[in-house]
């Protein structure tokens, strides 16, 4: 199962969560099937994300959503700091 991991500071966890709970149904119908949000327990204007997927190819059309759409668009992600640091992941293996 294929990982979009995102890192990004933010202005506002509750600005943040506003705009982040308006993309709910994008987020479905992109492929989500899960998603995790955490915070360094030493700073409160960071935030971590990981949305899983069936598919890789999920994965990369929906951070292609979120680099055209999105983070490029102050209205869209008002509490965004820069720009966030994305990638893919997938299991390793291990043996």
């Amino acid at each position: 199962m294929p990982t979009l991991h995102i890192e990004h500071e933010i202005s506002s966890f509750d600005q943040w969560r506003v705009a982040f709970d308006r993309f709910s149904e994008r987020r479905s119908a992109a492929g989500v099937t899960a998603h995790r949000v955490q915070q360094p327990v030493d700073d409160p204007h960071f935030v971590v994300i990981d949305l899983d997927f069936e598919t890789v190819e999920e994965a990369q059309g929906f951070l292609g959503f979120l680099r055209t759409n999105v983070w490029t668009s102050p209205e869209n992600s008002p509490a965004l700091v820069g720009m966030p640091q994305a990638r893919i992941l997938s299991p390793a293996e291990m043996g």
